[in-house]
């Protein structure tokens, strides 16, 4: 049995998809939204060989305990990712507490253990992008970032005091900007792929943030953008080669940062549509915060993974766009 919490989210939903497609046949979802491809209260089967059940987050205090013999793996990726959101109380409770009473199930009957970090724990990545860094050290901007901070410097902790503290085998990925199919539900935390998309189909251009710093010109900000069927396939990989993949942190990006103005470009070729941008203030609620570079360092994770590389922006969009317009026809 497969367990994965936040399975009605953007980067659950795409996973749950990709184990029913490589066969797994028993999958637990565990979320507060209903996910997709189900009926509320129901289990759903495909070809009458795989099935999916769904249990809500507050159900799973429960249901978890009295199956967890039952349970092969969790991928942990339920979190509140609303990083405008500043009750730091429900970062508290959903992405420290709930993850902290998944940890110990996990470590109790030893569950491998795939979780659902964030960039956002760099902040405004002065220090850089190193997944050796200690957490301790780690200043993110916001309470998403620092919850998120706050349960990985937990796990190590606790590893290094007494690898019994944790699951035997157990991954803390942080994610970069992913961006992929089955965002749209996120609204204004969807990806700005999904974003510009909608901008160029609604008034045929783009606009992006100007820079407001000298070193960096209008559009010239730039990112880490992966595509979700990587991060899915490093999730599953992860599991996979657990036995000789060392536990621990590891970023989840391609290595490679590009500029908005690249972004926007590859929409408008995709979309074979002449180039059309132009630029406005970063608003001021977020102007202070606002992250002009980020970029993974993969060492860690390619030395493991020895695998031919993500998928290059032109690519991954290209693919994007083509479900979009599937999806609009």
């Amino acid at each position: 049995m497969i367990v994965v919490t936040g399975g009605a989210g953007f980067i659950g939903y795409n996973l749950v998809l990709k184990l029913i497609e490589l066969g797994y046949d028993e999958i637990v979802v565990i979320d507060n939204n209903h996910p997709r491809y189900m009926r509320r209260g129901q289990n759903k089967a495909w070809n009458n060989k795989w099935t999916v059940t769904y249990v809500s987050t507050d159900d799973s205090y429960l249901w978890l305990p009295f199956n967890k013999y039952h349970i092969d793996a969790v991928f942990h990726l339920g979190a509140r990712t609303d990083t405008m959101e500043k009750d730091e109380e429900i970062f508290k409770r959903l992405n420290l507490y709930y993850s902290i009473f998944i940890e110990l199930l996990c470590t109790e009957v030893d569950i491998p253990m795939i979780y659902a970090s964030s960039a956002a724990t760099y902040g405004d990545g002065e220090d850089g992008f190193d997944d050796d860094e200690a957490p301790c050290n780690l200043k993110p901007l916001n309470p998403y970032g620092d919850y998120k901070n706050r349960f990985d410097w937990r796990m190590l902790a606790r590893n290094s005091l007494n690898p019994r503290l944790t699951p035997t085998h157990w991954y803390g990925f942080k994610f970069f900007n992913v961006y992929g199919n089955h965002e749209s539900h996120k609204g204004k935390m969807a990806s700005v792929i999904w974003h510009l998309y909608n901008q160029i189909k609604e008034t045929g251009e783009v606009k992006l943030f100007r820079s407001h710093v000298d070193w960096c010109g209008d559009g010239e900000q730039k990112r880490d953008f992966v595509y979700i069927d990587d991060v899915v396939n490093t999730l599953i990989w992860a599991y996979n080669f657990r036995k000789s993949m060392p536990s621990g942190i590891y970023n989840l990006g391609t290595g490679q940062a590009r500029t908005y103005n690249d972004l926007a470009k590859a929409i408008f070729k995709s979309l074979g549509k002449q180039e059309n941008i132009s630029y406005i203030d970063t608003p001021l609620e977020i102007r202070d915060s606002y992250q002009y570079y980020t970029c993974a360092k993969i060492n860690k994770l390619a030395q493991q993974m020895l695998w031919g590389g993500f998928k290059t922006l032109e690519e991954g969009i290209d693919l994007y766009i083509k479900q979009l317009e599937n999806e609009n026809c």
